[in-house]
């Protein structure tokens, strides 16, 4: 069943249902998993009856000093499956650091493909699709949120970004204040039960959310120059 050493493992983003046959069976037939929070990790695993696996930790603030190890103990025969919280390991989540150590190691690896906040939502958003920039969490700062954020004005393609729901309504309302008309979404709660995409303008959506503050896990996408202009609606 195990063909790697080490393998990256996509995790369901919300609904536990969303996780593949082939990753369960790694899950279960490896040595040791390496979890971006064991807690987490070991409720998804009793969800699916994986019992009596080793977990260890492997978040941002231990990962490069434990990638070593991990290497070592894998070119000596342990078999590693590695998932994060939610979606797919290095993706602005624990793993790129494990994974260049491997990679100086030779170690061997894969990637099990999976859930991933990033295209469900780009798909969910009905902007286009054909090219799209992916940039993680948007900084807090605001003089370099507002470059981003024009950058993702002026694209010819949809941006993406993470962002907090602490700072949604400032961050939608100083997209609205650089274009009030660009269309984008934000897509919250992913696969769970009050998934819900906001789609319309940044003037829009910067006003129902004054309104009504959203809560959740947030995905903020900017349509470039080539997507249409929508009108605001929600789906739930």
């Amino acid at each position: 069943m195990i063909e790697y050493p080490v393998s990256f493992i996509a995790s369901p983003i919300g609904n536990r249902e969303d996780i593949t046959r082939r990753a369960l069976e790694v899950l279960q037939s490896v040595d040791t998993i390496c979890c971006e929070d064991t807690r987490h990790t070991g409720l998804l695993l009793a969800h699916y009856e994986i019992r009596d696996k080793k977990l260890i930790s492997l978040h941002e603030h231990n990962e490069l000093q434990r990638a070593p190890d991990i290497a070592t103990r894998a070119l000596a025969g342990e078999r590693f499956a590695v998932v994060s919280d939610a979606g797919m390991p290095g993706v602005s989540d624990p793993g790129y650091r494990l994974i260049q150590e491997l990679k100086l190691r030779e170690v061997g690896f894969t990637v099990l493909p999976g859930p991933s906040a990033v295209i469900t939502a780009l798909v969910g958003s009905g902007l286009p699709c054909d090219a799209f920039f992916f940039a993680g969490f948007l900084p807090v700062k605001s003089g370099r949120k507002a470059t981003l954020l024009q950058a993702a004005v002026d694209a010819s393609h949809t941006s993406i970004f993470y962002e907090s729901p602490y700072r949604i309504v400032k961050t939608i309302t100083a997209l609205a204040s650089i274009d009030p008309d660009v269309p984008c979404c934000v897509a919250r709660e992913l696969t769970k039960k009050f998934e819900t995409y906001h789609r319309g303008s940044a003037s829009e959506i910067a006003e129902a959310f004054t309104k009504h503050p959203p809560k959740g896990e947030m995905v903020v996408l900017i349509g470039g120059q080539n997507a249409p202009r929508l009108q605001s609606s929600s789906t739930d």
